[in-house]
């Protein structure tokens, strides 16, 4: 950058040149107050702060994404429940006279439509023209007597089954021991 000359001939730093050099002459020779030390001294190593919070802060959020994904697991297997039961209780309605054992017939449907959940951990309860019928099976000697014969058209069937609920983080288990997810349906027998 040139410098200036005036109508004397004289040359003259630039008004820009000469504030930057006042402000820089200023701030070297006005000592520091407390007040400025005091916020130079809190302010000075704070590199490394924010990364301290976060290893503070990780272990709660880890808590609670795993609790959001345990709790999304245990909502996906009852909405599997809930619908198996209503396919299995469609394939109940259907067989009359069709079926000796429709409590397998059943059952067969409602494991079909879960195949993320643990059969062996399912109880099983249906109700046929008002008797109950508790497991797997339940089958008859004729289409006309037994659980076969309360299947009759017009009437309902209602199956309910039961499924454990877990809900554990971490080996802390949330859920008590008697938990469980439960899904009901019952249809009109054809």
């Amino acid at each position: 950058m040139k410098d200036r000359t005036d109508l004397h001939g004289q040359t003259s730093l630039p008004k820009q040149r000469l504030s930057r050099a006042a402000t820089f002459a200023q701030l070297r020779v006005k000592p520091r107050s407390p007040r400025r030390m005091a916020r130079a001294l809190v302010h000075r190593g704070e590199e490394g702060s924010a990364l301290v919070e976060f290893a503070m802060i990780l272990p709660m959020l880890l808590l609670l994404t795993t609790g959001v994904l345990i709790f999304g697991v245990a909502m996906n297997n009852y909405m599997q429940l809930t619908n198996a039961v209503s396919n299995g209780a469609r394939a109940l309605a259907i067989s009359a006279e069709i079926t000796l054992d429709p409590c397998a017939t059943a059952y067969t449907a409602i494991t079909s439509a879960a195949p993320a959940l643990t059969p062996s951990k399912m109880t099983f309860s249906y109700v046929l023209n008002g008797t109950t019928y508790t497991g797997t099976t339940c089958s008859s000697s004729s289409v006309t007597s037994g659980s076969a014969g309360n299947l009759a058209s017009g009437t309902s069937a209602t199956v309910t089954v039961t499924y454990p609920l877990n809900l554990s983080v971490f080996g802390k288990v949330f859920s008590q021991s008697n938990a469980v997810l439960s899904a009901t349906s019952t249809e009109l027998v054809q």
